[in-house]
């Protein structure tokens, strides 16, 4: 990597938080400078605005919540539990994120419809979040591990809808309960709504009952 393309990404890494923390309007240029080390020429050198920079950075905050969110997710074999972890993670693995919260969320309350471009890359990444869900769980009915009758992309929205609200409410609340409430509801969701009859006979422990429908 050119030492300028360096230079790029480490002012787009000491960014991201700033813009996922205070929002485009919110973050000045002084905070900018301040957290980069750079004066106004030498950030907007690698930028032609800040709204380029803001999108950058935005780009750069979702990439680490999406990857997180899925961490794991890949070894587990049916697909069921693979959603489950997908929740559990939304829920467990916030530490090392951008701080600020969950980019998405912060961006799509911020950016509403006064800032185009940065309500477009909110769209694009609320599309890669639902999307990928909803082909998790359609490789899972192929496999006749989801029920037949779920509708894969209303099964994605419902997860999406749930964990990113509870968010909000928890974060306006200061308290992790409605967060973890979801994610219970989610799982239990999951169980009895979700996963196929022949699905719960294989994952019962060979002296477990098998549950009935």
């Amino acid at each position: 990597m050119r030492k300028g393309e360096e230079t790029r990404q480490e002012i787009i890494r000491k960014a991201a938080p700033i813009f996922n923390r205070k929002g485009y309007s919110g973050a000045a240029l002084s905070d900018l400078m301040r957290a980069t080390g750079l004066e106004k020429g030498g950030i907007y050198r690698h930028f032609e605005s800040k709204q380029e920079l803001a999108v950058d950075a935005f780009d750069h905050a979702w990439k680490i919540s999406f990857d997180a969110r899925f961490e794991g997710a890949g070894e587990i074999s049916n697909t069921v539990d693979r959603l489950k972890q997908v929740v559990r993670n939304f829920r467990d693995r916030r530490a090392g994120l951008v701080p600020g919260g969950c980019p998405l969320l912060n961006t799509a309350i911020d950016s509403d419809d006064s800032n185009p471009p940065l309500r477009a890359k909110a769209r694009q990444a609320l599309s890669s979040w639902l999307d990928r869900l909803q082909s998790i769980a359609e490789e899972g009915q192929r496999r006749g591990e989801l029920r037949s009758d779920v509708d894969c992309a209303k099964l994605a929205t419902l997860i999406v809808s749930t964990l990113e609200g509870s968010l909000m409410v928890s974060r306006l609340q200061r308290r992790e309960e409605p967060l973890d409430s979801a994610c219970r509801h989610l799982e239990e969701y999951l169980e009895s709504r979700v996963r196929a009859q022949k699905s719960k006979a294989r994952a019962a422990s060979p002296g477990d009952p098998v549950p009935q429908m």
